[in-house]
């Protein structure tokens, strides 16, 4: 089974920056498409990019221009560079496959932003 570990959450300010990673067990390298997701206080977790083992990367319209996806087969991560914070992302970020979940999740890491 493969387990999931995220890390890199903080608390920081408006317009300020982090970078989350999310470390495999082992062979991302398995599924086409890994992405990352949050949850938002007293809201559902929802999906804010994913990335193809091309490379190739959608995003919410949200963090468009914000936040950027990579992946490393070979390390087996996942990361999200994200810039310009806005208090709206504060939440917790957990990565999975994407579209469709097919692990288990991990306990996330925890962004604030504050003003």
């Amino acid at each position: 089974q493969v387990q999931l570990v995220e890390s890199g959450g903080g608390s920081v300010q408006v317009g300020g920056s982090l970078r989350l990673s999310c470390t495999a067990s082992r062979y991302i390298n398995r599924f086409k498409r890994m992405a990352w997701y949050r949850r938002a206080p007293g809201k559902e977790r929802d999906l804010v990019a994913d990335i193809d083992k091309d490379e190739s990367a959608n995003y919410v319209d949200s963090v468009k221009g914000r936040f950027t996806i990579s992946r490393d087969n070979a390390k087996n991560t996942v990361n999200l560079q994200m810039d310009s914070l806005k208090p709206e992302d504060t939440a917790v970020y957990y990565c999975n496959t994407g579209p469709n979940i097919y692990l288990y999740w991990g306990l996330g890491t925890q962004v604030t932003v504050s003003s």
